[in-house]
């Protein structure tokens, strides 16, 4: 509200100094049908701002029962207070700042690796085009489960930098080791291997779109093939928060950081506002790394804004406790659903759960709860995905469990 009252103020104040200008003005004629307009819009937004003043805005768009994704609602609290406390703060730009210096070496910290590079970007699909970039040569391509987000939801990000995504089959999201080395033996005993696209980087997401993760062990093997065959291993991580606090996970930041050669840190999704911070163990992998984000149009010059919400989330353990409420939420959404008798399609232990619905069912429902779509099941029924955050309440869960109640 407080927001509001300096809106109306200064919306008052130009709306009378614009009067007087026209007023005085020797042309004031000439423009008094343009004035006339301008001041009554003006003049609707004050009343507009006053009525957000005097009442509350949640009641202008009734609140929905949504878990359409994790990126939903704006920021954590602790990130929004550092950033207005620093906001007039001067400093240098493109990540060059005192706050985006401290944000790395805590990530480091956090990662065990001293000596790592550590880039923030703005989104998740910039970052991976960025990264997949600056890792492969121009004849090759990467390696990705055919459910990859770089494959099925980024719009040919990769393929718009001269890289094809190459795909092998998945379990629940997950590329299987064999497989992957099946894959790659296949390929350098074919004697014209050398006119295909040669696998150039794996790529992997933890949690997977499928909401499942990697354990150390199929993570373990997965960076063994690879470094066999001298290649990279890359994991998107927009979702990282909640594999991290998950029951049954039994990887480590740490873990990442000694299997992968690149991975970034999701923040959009894991309360920041926006913004990604990749990791590079060993920097000379990806030379020049800074400039090809320049090239790839992610380098923010208000660099800051990415530092100071990354060292929000690795001070005092938020980062970790952001993605332990979301997985508790979802594990309450998880039981509830069971108790009313609908079908769970993949075992996901994260913010992700896939429920099978009817066909004849499915508008019904989306009308007292916001879910989206994934796939079609069968001819009668859908996959439908409800998503948790780190700001979702167990009021949240309870109101949309109630609401489907009434509604089956």
């Amino acid at each position: 509200m407080q927001c509001a009252r300096k809106a109306l103020k200064g919306v008052i104040h130009n709306f009378c100094g614009f009067c007087d200008f026209h007023r005085n003005s020797p042309s004031a004629r000439s423009f008094a049908f343009t004035s006339f307009t301008a001041c009554a819009r003006i003049f609707v937004l004050a009343r507009f701002l006053q009525f957000c003043y005097i009442h509350d805005m949640s009641t202008l768009h009734p609140k929905k029962n949504l878990f359409l994704s994790d990126y939903m609602e704006g920021a954590h609290p602790a990130i929004l207070q550092r950033l207005c406390e620093t906001n007039l703060f001067k400093t240098p730009g493109y990540g060059t700042d005192e706050f985006c210096e401290t944000a790395r070496d805590k990530i480091r910290q956090a990662c065990g690796c001293p000596d790592a590079a550590v880039h923030f970007l703005v989104g998740g699909t910039q970052t991976n085009a960025t990264v997949i970039d600056a890792l492969l040569r121009p004849y090759q391509g990467v390696v990705s489960a055919e459910t990859g987000h770089i494959n099925g939801h980024e719009a040919g990000a990769v393929e718009a930098s001269g890289h094809k995504v190459i795909t092998l089959p998945h379990h629940f999201g997950k590329l299987d080791a064999k497989k992957l080395k099946s894959y790659l033996d296949d390929f350098y005993n074919d004697e014209n291997h050398d006119h295909m696209v040669m696998p150039g980087m794996v790529y992997i997401s933890n949690p997977t779109e499928y909401g499942t993760i990697y354990s150390l062990s199929e993570l373990s093997a997965l960076s063994s093939v690879c470094k066999e065959r001298g290649i990279p291993l890359y994991m998107d991580g927009a979702r990282l928060a909640y594999a991290l606090a998950c029951p049954e996970n039994d990887v480590s930041l740490k873990d990442i950081a000694s299997l992968c050669d690149a991975f970034y840190i999701g923040g959009t999704k894991c309360g920041a506002l926006f913004g990604e911070a990749v990791v590079i163990p060993d920097a000379s992998i990806a030379p020049h790394f800074f400039t090809l984000v320049k090239q790839h149009g992610g380098l923010l010059a208000k660099g800051r804004l990415l530092g100071i919400q990354f060292d929000t989330l690795f001070t005092d353990n938020l980062y970790y406790e952001i993605g332990k409420s979301g997985i508790e939420t979802a594990d309450r959404l998880r039981k509830g659903l069971r108790e009313l008798n609908m079908i769970l399609s993949f075992p996901a232990p994260t913010n992700q759960i896939f429920v099978v619905l009817e066909n004849d069912k499915i508008d019904k429902l989306a009308e007292c709860a916001g879910f989206g779509f994934w796939e079609k099941y069968d001819d009668k029924r859908t996959v439908v995905r409800f998503v948790t955050s780190w700001a979702t309440t167990p009021a949240d869960v309870d109101a949309v469990l109630e609401a489907l109640r009434e509604n089956l």
